[in-house]
């Protein structure tokens, strides 16, 4: 239903552009000439054009208006999603320690890092030969 006023609005836009731009600028209508009563007359094109704009520019109101309730009522959450909670049964693990500090000697604390690594095995070659 959402699609098929979007379309419908797209169409009563495109007509109201049309009418709109078939009007003169002076409020002449088409210029249209003929017998100077009648409905095909300048005036009477004048008028008609006038209250077709008028009617489509209702018409396009009201189907935005329309839009925007219906967009609103299909965004509305019944209930709360809840499948993103964390589990906070689980025991929160500590920091690691060799992770230094705001405070912390940088210099000191890779040099205590450097002193608890397990030395190379004697048979590997360094990636730097």
């Amino acid at each position: 239903m959402f699609l098929f006023v979007t379309v419908l609005q797209a169409i009563v836009a495109a007509m109201l552009v049309g009418v709109i731009l078939m009007q003169k600028s002076e409020g002449g209508g088409l210029g249209v000439g003929g017998s100077p009563s009648g409905m095909m007359s300048a005036r009477g094109a004048a008028d008609l054009l006038t209250r077709t704009t008028s009617v489509l520019a209702v018409l396009f109101v009201a189907l935005s208006i329309t839009l925007a309730v219906m967009a609103a009522a299909e965004g509305k959450v019944e209930t709360i999603d809840q499948s993103l909670q964390r589990d906070t049964s689980a025991p929160v693990s500590a920091p690691a320690d060799d992770v230094p500090l705001v405070g912390d000697d940088p210099l000191a604390a890779a040099a205590a890092a450097a002193a608890e690594e397990p030395a190379p095995a004697t048979d590997s070659v360094p990636l730097d030969q």
